[in-house]
């Protein structure tokens, strides 16, 4: 015997409702669809499963007995079908981030991820400032002075700021490095805005007088006005270190300024388990907390 299954389904969609239109409802099809496919069960089987009346259906004992048999295997069989279908699924995980973490370390390590997971989606925000890390997301990368409180917080690494220029400046300022504080644009990133005088302070600057000031709102900003030769700019270590290695910026002073700026995975707390999100977040700090080392 040769019974399909959507027979089957039909007759007990049919069988809950008793009413072959609620059934192709549920079924996307027609009323005419699901009297059709039942009727061929019922010369399969050689029995009648329903009573038909003018305005109504209802169960005949076989058609009972037949029901209580068969919806527990079919019920079963759907959560099967439908559990493998997920598995075949692709998993998505969003995750915000300043946009220099993601263009200097993320983006250039992620193929090793992609490859290795092709069925995890990952959705990226890239923001510019540590006040919109507010969105919604399954993870963050945030820079903080301090351990995060929300969520699973993990440390990464922690910031120095050094002071950097082009090759040109380095050139034009290699007998007087100090001079060149007072007279060349000093650039920054906004969020901090008294960073040179803290950094001159530890340098034991004290004839600091900057006849300029220049503040980004984002750290690529920053490091792409000093590429240009706009001034001298204060980039963060260790996340910088291609630009130093790619000779688009060179060290104007080795002296840094050490902060409590940290970065910290957050991994946001999730009512069901999330195998896919606990593996990316593993590969997070283990990618990233090696590069100090």
């Amino acid at each position: 015997m040769q019974t399909p299954i959507r027979g089957l389904r039909s007759f007990c969609f049919a069988a809950r409702s008793l009413s072959f239109k609620h059934a192709a409802n549920e079924l996307y099809l027609t009323p005419s669809a699901v009297s059709h496919q039942i009727k061929q069960l019922e010369e399969q089987l050689g029995i009648e499963l329903f009573q038909r009346k003018t305005r109504s259906i209802s169960l005949t004992t076989a058609g009972k007995n037949f029901f209580d048999a068969v919806s527990p295997i079919i019920t079963m069989l759907e959560g099967t079908i439908n559990e493998f279908s997920q598995m075949q699924q692709n998993t998505n995980l969003t995750i915000t981030l300043p946009e220099f973490f993601a263009s200097e370390l993320l983006m250039p390590k992620l193929s090793e991820w992609t490859s290795e997971h092709p069925n995890i989606n990952l959705q990226m925000d890239t923001l510019k400032t540590r006040k919109e890390l507010t969105r919604h997301s399954d993870l963050s990368i945030v820079l903080s002075s301090g351990k995060p409180t929300e969520g699973l917080a993990t440390e990464l690494f922690n910031l120095e700021y050094i002071p950097a220029c082009n090759k040109k400046l380095l050139n034009q300022w290699r007998d007087d490095h100090r001079q060149a504080l007072n007279q060349v644009p000093l650039i920054l990133h906004k969020a901090r805005p008294w960073a040179w005088h803290q950094w001159a302070e530890k340098a034991g600057i004290d004839d600091f007088s900057p006849s300029q000031i220049i503040q980004i709102d984002s750290m690529f900003g920053v490091a792409r006005a000093a590429q240009q030769g706009m001034g001298i700019a204060l980039i963060p270590l260790p996340i910088s270190q291609s630009w130093l290695d790619e000779q688009w910026l060179y060290k104007l002073f080795e002296q840094p300024l050490t902060t409590k700026d940290k970065y910290y995975l957050v991994q946001h707390e999730s009512s069901t388990p999330n195998h896919p999100l606990d593996l990316f977040a593993k590969w997070v700090v283990n990618t990233f907390r090696k590069i100090q080392e």
